[in-house]
């Protein structure tokens, strides 16, 4: 990981938050939502913030729920969800999860704000990382999409506008992934700014009672429905685990509910309603309890959180026959980095 500490210079950006204006947050995921209120509180987004979260997504509005119980930072607002994204005035920063959304490239191109910030999307960030501290014609665009002509076509124009921003100053990424120093000096050698984050803001908050009361904790994965892993090895895996019982499951907001259903049926797993982010569901677990992760940059955060505590969270590192063919080497590999000092070995 980059040698920069998380919070040395948010002093300095609180101290500035009053020239930068106000901003407004699209998110589309929970840890968007979670990482907008830390953008925030970091100083990095203006003295208010107005975060939108994406309606009829049901795991945004439990997210939503969560966070209304805390204390947000002063000026950090929760807005009522909306169909369409919001964009903001050209003299506010836009805040945005999804680099690779048609709808915001699109919006780049017809109405770009002052300034740009991105914030955590799981895996993709760090793809987003990559490109941009890449060659510069390559287009903005999901790992592993086939795109057409004309999609391609949006998402080289997008990372020229993004590219643009950057050398202007305008562009900043705010990250609690991990990345390596010579992806961190690409990256900001276009002009991006790139923020490391800790969490600061949710480590501040009470942690209440804890939650649940297994001591084994399993995070749910997307892996088995996007195609990646072998359902089969994944649910022999969950198995052994089970028959060690008691585990409580918490799943993954992108799990397929057949799989879901066959989860519940398994002796000795307890499924937990999904919805808000592992960080803020499970930050109040006891030094009694682990965490067992198949690669999920939950694992990363999780580690944050829960490591100084006495927390164990385990990765677990795939083992080569779980991978199907659609898994490619380069999406092991990005995969694989979350699993580094892991514990927890496949049963």
């Amino acid at each position: 990981m980059n040698g920069s500490t998380p919070g040395v210079e948010e002093d300095g950006r609180r101290r500035h938050a009053r020239e930068q204006g106000s901003a407004v947050a699209w998110v589309e995921s929970p840890l968007q939502m979670l990482c907008a209120v830390e953008a925030h509180h970091a100083g990095l987004l203006g003295e208010h913030t107005s975060i939108v979260p994406r309606a009829k997504l049901p795991a945004l509005a439990a997210t939503r729920r969560e966070l209304k119980r805390l204390a947000l930072p002063p000026g950090a607002t929760l807005a009522q969800p909306e169909k369409e994204m919001r964009r903001p005035g050209r003299h506010a920063t836009w805040v945005v999860g999804d680099a690779f959304s048609g709808k915001v490239q699109l919006s780049w191109l017809t109405a770009f704000p002052r300034r740009v910030v991105i914030v955590d999307d799981g895996l993709a960030t760090i793809r987003l990382l990559e490109l941009l501290g890449g060659a510069p014609w390559k287009p903005l665009l999901r790992a592993r999409v086939r795109a057409g002509v004309p999609r391609a076509t949006l998402g080289l124009a997008a990372g020229l506008r993004l590219r643009t921003a950057a050398r202007a100053g305008r562009l900043s990424i705010f990250t609690a992934l991990p990345v390596s120093d010579e992806l961190a000096a690409a990256v900001r050698r276009t002009g991006a700014e790139l923020v490391l984050h800790d969490f600061a803001w949710l480590r501040g908050q009470p942690l209440g009672e804890p939650r649940p009361g297994e001591r084994t904790i399993v995070l749910g994965t997307s892996l088995v429905r996007n195609g990646l892993i072998h359902r089969e090895s994944y649910f022999d895996w969950l198995a052994g685990l089970g028959a060690d019982g008691p585990v409580a499951y918490f799943p993954h907001r992108r799990e397929d509910p057949g799989d879901l259903d066959r989860v519940r049926r398994q002796p000795g797993i307890n499924v937990y309603d999904g919805g808000a982010p592992a960080e803020i569901t499970l930050r109040g677990l006891s030094s009694d309890q682990r965490v067992l992760s198949l690669p999920s940059t939950a694992v990363t955060s999780l580690r944050v959180l829960l490591t100084p505590r006495g927390v164990p969270v385990d990765a677990v590192e795939v083992p080569d026959d779980w991978w199907t063919a659609d898994a490619g080497p380069s999406l092991r590999s990005h995969l694989q980095m979350f699993a580094h000092d892991q514990t927890g070995v496949p049963r």
